[in-house]
């Protein structure tokens, strides 16, 4: 071969792995480029412990969208969860968020359960009814350190 089709070669795989990496940095960090596949919904918790930003929420054991933000609502002063669902996905107003975990002490997500209203909840809503954690250490605490002596 001369040198020119081994530089060719040479050249064109670099174009491959570069767009083969470009790829997969889209696909893995889930970077949107042609339009927005989720819209936005909150939901407010009395306590949100374990939940970190990107967890999965579910809905009949389908992952439906993510969690984008977790912040506290100064003027509630309970925890305001951010949501990002799926475009395919419409929720009832009468929908109910629980904060769960996955397995014995696994990572928290939200699950959705799907009420029977005929209205929808829009871009921007708030999922009105919610379930906070079951904090284990907390029960623990309890339960280890109680004094009653029966």
């Amino acid at each position: 071969m001369d040198k020119r089709k081994i530089e060719f070669y040479v050249g064109l795989f670099v174009i491959i792995g570069v767009l083969c990496a470009g790829y997969l940095f889209i696909v893995l960090g889930e970077i949107n480029l042609f339009g927005q596949k989720r819209y936005p919904l909150h939901a407010y918790f009395a306590s949100v412990s374990g939940l970190k930003a990107n967890a999965r929420i579910e809905m009949s054991g389908v992952e439906i969208g993510i969690v984008s933000d977790i912040s506290i609502d100064k003027e509630r002063l309970m925890a305001k969860v951010s949501l990002r669902i799926n475009n395919d996905i419409e929720l009832t107003d009468d929908s109910i968020a629980s904060i769960r975990t996955s397995g014995i002490i696994g990572q928290k997500f939200i699950n959705i359960s799907s009420g029977g209203s005929d209205t929808f909840l829009k871009p921007g809503d708030e999922i009105e009814q919610t379930e906070s954690s079951l904090d284990i250490e907390a029960l623990i605490r309890e339960y280890i350190f109680s004094t009653d002596s029966n």
